[in-house]
């Protein structure tokens, strides 16, 4: 992963320097191409369709299985905030500027680029934030060079050709630093440039662009698989090539012809189409016929092809969800096992995700306070929930094996249908407490005088 650095000393937000600017964006550019490259095997354009001397070209997109198996184990449950306080006052302002799908977009992103952007901003004439999503193909965080790498800004780009000439390239770049946001027109020519476009204040008191990453060296999922999926591709291709030539076989004839063109009969068929449609073949009784076939060893390529199938995903980490070792009679522990290495790569996502997710939360914080709404943000953890699929009867006997044991709320906290365990638990005593005084009701037990004792006045008679 390339990172993105400039001397503090020689940045002033107030007034950015458009060739510095470009310089940046120019380095981007190059990595861009990284990028891209990975993001072009998400979609199916692999390698192999570029090569114009096969004739079956396959793709079998493993990158696409990997990317969307791993950031939905990571990330397809919304992350829940959890605080001994009420924080009703952010997550309802998070679930409205789209927080659930920015951070299913972002979690794609890592899986792709092993990067992921979000832009966390207010529309003009608006009060509300919202969360958008941004390509790493385009986006770029710029830090100082100092050992704590604080950021200095934030960088989304396009390019577009001045009008009326083809070859003037201008760079579109917005820019945001810890208190302005800038949009500025950067043409790709070597010299200063007049700073013309005013600054516009976000009120965010950092910079409102967060950078998430994969892993310390921002690697994606299947990016260091890239060569196997091609030489799968090819093999499968040419298992296709191969069944092909097998079909179509050449005819030997020995001892005879078969006729030519010009011999045709009533119904004006050539040799070869009435052996083609009439799948009759005459001939003199010492001639013979045989099909001359190519021969090549199935079972071979059947064993080449998932050892490499396999690497893919052991390599990955990332095991193949139609394997028969994935049966719905599974135990959670083998399931878990199953899963360690995903588990393991997720807990490395998870971990470097609560980071940029800490800076979210500070950016809402500080908004809000500019509204008069306070929020303590220190004592919020991030929860994520991974997707997979639960053992109910499973779960059912540990809670049953433990209730009286453990702490009631731990135990409902392990139910995977149970979203509020606070609520639950309320709803749990509520009910119990109902039971009870219906108990109490049907033996009398609630009155101050019990229907079997006898009163004072049966007494002194």
């Amino acid at each position: 992963m390339y990172k993105f650095t400039m001397p503090a000393d020689k940045w002033d937000e107030t007034a950015p320097d458009k060739q510095a600017i470009r310089l940046l964006i120019m380095k981007h550019q190059k990595f861009r191409e990284k990028l891209a490259k990975k993001k072009r095997y998400y979609e199916g354009e692999h390698k192999i369709l570029d090569e114009a001397e096969r004739k079956n070209k396959l793709v079998c997109n493993h990158a696409k299985d990997i990317a969307d198996t791993a950031s939905s184990y990571f990330i397809g449950n919304p992350v829940s905030y959890k605080s001994s306080a009420d924080i009703a006052a952010l997550t309802e302002p998070l679930e409205l500027a789209g927080a659930d799908e920015a951070d299913g977009d972002n979690g794609l992103d890592l899986s792709i680029y092993g990067l992921a952007f979000e832009y966390i901003y207010a529309k003009e004439g608006e009060t509300d934030l919202i969360i958008k999503n941004l390509s790493p193909e385009n986006t770029f965080m710029v830090y100082d060079d100092s050992i704590e790498e604080n950021e200095l800004f934030a960088v989304y780009y396009s390019i577009r050709k001045d009008d009326g000439h083809d070859t003037k390239i201008i760079y579109v770049a917005t820019v945001v630093t810890k208190n302005f946001r800038y949009v500025l027109d950067i043409e790709d020519i070597e010299g200063p440039q007049a700073l013309l476009e005013e600054p516009e204040p976000h009120y965010m008191d950092e910079v409102p662009i967060v950078a998430y990453q994969n892993n310390k060296l921002g690697i994606g999922d299947y990016e260091l698989q890239i060569p196997l999926i091609d030489a799968y591709n090819a093999l499968m291709s040419d298992r296709v090539t191969d069944k092909e030539q097998f079909v179509d076989a050449i005819l030997a004839l020995y001892g005879f012809m078969l006729g030519d063109e010009e011999g045709k009969d009533a119904d004006g068929r050539t040799a070869p189409q009435r052996l083609k449609e009439d799948k009759l073949l005459e001939m003199p009784a010492d001639a013979r016929a045989e099909y001359i076939t190519r021969t090549f060893d199935e079972s071979g390529v059947e064993i080449l092809k998932k050892a490499i199938e396999q690497d893919i995903h052991k390599f990955s980490h990332i095991p193949c969800m139609s394997d028969e070792s994935f049966g719905g009679n599974v135990s959670g522990v083998a399931m878990e096992f199953k899963l360690l290495g995903m588990e393991n790569i997720t807990k490395i996502k998870t971990r470097y995700y609560r980071k940029g997710l800490r800076k979210r939360l500070r950016i809402f914080a500080n908004f809000l306070s500019k509204k008069g709404i306070a929020v303590d943000i220190t004592g919020i953890t991030p929860t994520f929930t991974r997707a997979m699929p639960k053992n109910l009867l499973e779960i059912s006997q540990i809670v049953s094996n433990l209730w009286g044991k453990v702490s009631r709320k731990t135990l409902l906290s392990q139910v995977p249908f149970v979203n509020d365990v606070d609520e639950e638990l309320e709803a749990v005593e509520k009910e119990e407490q109902e039971n009870l005084e219906k108990q109490q009701a049907m033996f009398g037990l609630g009155s101050n005088t019990p229907p079997d004792t006898p009163s004072k006045d049966d007494v002194d008679e």
